[in-house]
């Protein structure tokens, strides 16, 4: 469903031409395959941008992408609205090829804290007015940026440990004298991962968070800048979320890749793609569940393993269907690998087997979780995300709509064929982790309501036209500086990619927006102020998954 411009409170002039409020500032304009896009100077950004939020209703900065050209450097703000997303437009700001200063967007979003550091990093690209411009990824005592275009790859990258600057207990977060600054991580379970919290305390109470991310360097987008489109890029996305969002992460890259190269779907493929999407929502949904548990009240016995034996059954399925249990590799441009497994019947008899039996499995996990009076004392009124600040800070997925705000691209940008089937968009208003519990566990049910309609679409379906794949050319060239971003619902939220394409084979840019990214820099608005238990069940409430953070 797309809410037209009247709902949201935009004018007709105002709708026909986006950038009409904010038409002075303007130097040229482009056409983004999925958006119209504006240039406007580096000194004119807050402006341009606090307009387009306040009066355009763009208020969702969805992904910041850097990149250097020979003659400019280059930042691109994606916006789109949190009342319908498939109102989105870009805003291109180039920057001086020697001296590559722009303002900083993070007055106006609080999100661009994160990705303009995350620029400056890896491309090299400064933001006057950032309120705290270093390093982000990489190590402060880092060499140049890996991702500019006269980056030695053969100099010393790391100076001396002796040179580097010692870091005083809580001289990061807080001042005073009564703090101390603890670390959590990158070695500890409760971090879902190589994450390192800097925690300053005074007593058992949080005053300051710091996450500090970049100790996996996955270099995602490098190696999908090295690979074809049509053969070599699809393997990587399964890696971005491995607890079990890969098809998911797959969908991404094939939505942007098809959008760029004019590729139709066939609609039997597309049913496809739902049914195993959401069996993969379930998978990824059961291990943030089960891991919850774990680290809220200590629980590995039961709701753990009984969240790892219903991924099982889920694996089982899509083993079945793809040939694998974990990094899948099953969608292709234009389509699917291959079928649905033979006998036919027996494939469907598994599923709705599984189907079946959820619903009082489900009936199990609230006894174990959402009744369990020690989780409600600990996550009941801890770790509250209002929605307005969830919005500030780019979140998405059960994290936003735990905040009770209404938004997901499944229904609101529709792909696939989820505008097909009765389902319904789960929200909590309580915005608290016990709120972001609830949002998965009901989201699972929502899921497997889809698989099942699926399942009957599929069953029907006349033989002689099971389409799994679009005629794709052996190789493909999207036109030189054809632009485009585009974004799915992946288990974690919005999980978005921008590509540039320069004439060849593969491409010019490749930006990941991983949803955990956002979502993990919302962790300090979450956490001052309460205890070390309420930071370590918020941080679990966000269900990070650090490979599509440090990409």
């Amino acid at each position: 469903m797309s809410i037209d411009a009247t709902t949201v409170g935009i004018d007709a002039a105002e709708e026909s031409d986006p950038f009409s409020s904010i038409s002075e500032l303007i130097g040229t304009r482009e056409t983004h395959l999925n958006a119209p896009a504006a240039r406007v100077r580096p000194d004119a950004v807050q402006e341009a941008l606090s307009t387009l939020k306040s009066e355009a209703g763009y208020d969702h900065l969805a992904c910041v992408t850097a990149q250097e050209y020979e003659n400019r450097y280059e930042s691109i703000y994606h916006l789109r609205s949190f009342d319908d997303p498939t109102r989105e437009v870009g805003l291109v700001v180039p920057a001086d090829k020697d001296d590559p200063v722009s303002e900083s967007a993070e007055p106006v979003f609080r999100t661009a804290d994160w990705h303009e550091r995350e620029a400056y990093d890896l491309v090299g690209i400064r933001y006057d007015d950032h309120p705290d411009l270093r390093r982000i990824l990489l190590p402060e005592t880092w060499q140049g940026h890996p991702l500019s275009m006269g980056y030695d790859r053969d100099r010393p990258q790391i100076v001396a440990l002796s040179e580097n600057e010692p870091l005083e207990p809580g001289s990061s977060t807080a001042t005073g004298t009564e703090t101390m600054l603890l670390n959590i991580g990158p070695h500890h379970p409760a971090t879902h991962g190589v994450l390192h919290l800097q925690v300053t305390l005074d007593g058992e109470d949080v005053v300051g968070v710091e996450p500090d991310i970049g100790y996996i360097h996955r270099c995602e987008e490098q190696m999908a800048q090295s690979g074809t489109y049509r053969h070599q890029i699809m393997p990587y996305p399964d890696r971005w979320d491995w607890g079990g969002g890969g098809l998911l992460n797959e969908w991404a890259y094939a939505r942007v890749a098809e959008d760029l190269a004019d590729i139709r779907v066939p609609e039997y493929a597309q049913v496809i793609r739902t049914m195993a999407a959401e069996c993969s929502r379930i998978l990824s949904h059961m291990l943030a569940m089960g891991a919850y548990a774990l680290d809220v009240i200590g629980d590995f016995t039961a709701t753990f393993m009984y969240a790892i034996q219903e991924r099982e059954r889920v694996q089982d399925v899509l083993e079945d269907l793809t040939g694998q249990r974990l990094m899948f590799n099953y969608f292709r441009l234009g389509g699917v690998a291959w079928d649905l497994p033979e006998p036919r019947g027996e494939f469907f008899s598994t599923v709705r087997a599984f189907l079946d039996g959820l619903p009082r499995r489900l009936e199990e996990y609230r006894d174990l979780l959402t009744r369990n009076e020690i989780l409600q004392v600990r996550t009941v009124d801890t770790g509250v995300l209002p929605p307005e600040v969830a919005k500030e800070y780019g979140c998405t997925g059960p994290v936003l709509r735990g905040s009770g705000v209404d938004y997901d691209l499944r229904r609101d940008d529709p792909y696939g064929y989820y505008d097909e089937l009765d389902w319904d968009v789960v929200t909590e208003g309580g915005c608290d982790n016990y709120s972001r519990l609830l949002v998965r566990m009901r989201e699972v049910e929502e899921s497997a309501k889809i698989v099942e309609q699926c399942v009957d679409v599929l069953e029907d379906w006349p033989e002689g036209e099971r389409n799994v794949q679009a005629n794709v050319p052996r190789t493909l060239r999207p036109d030189d500086d054809a632009e485009i971003y585009r974004a799915v619902e992946a288990a974690k939220g919005e999980l978005g990619i921008y590509v540039r394409a320069d004439g060849t084979d593969t491409p010019a840019r490749f930006k990941i927006r991983g949803p955990s990214f956002s979502n993990l820099q919302a962790l300090p608005e979450m956490a001052e102020g309460e205890s070390i238990p309420d930071l370590i069940a918020s941080l679990g409430s966000l269900d990070t998954i650090m490979g599509e953070v440090d990409r």
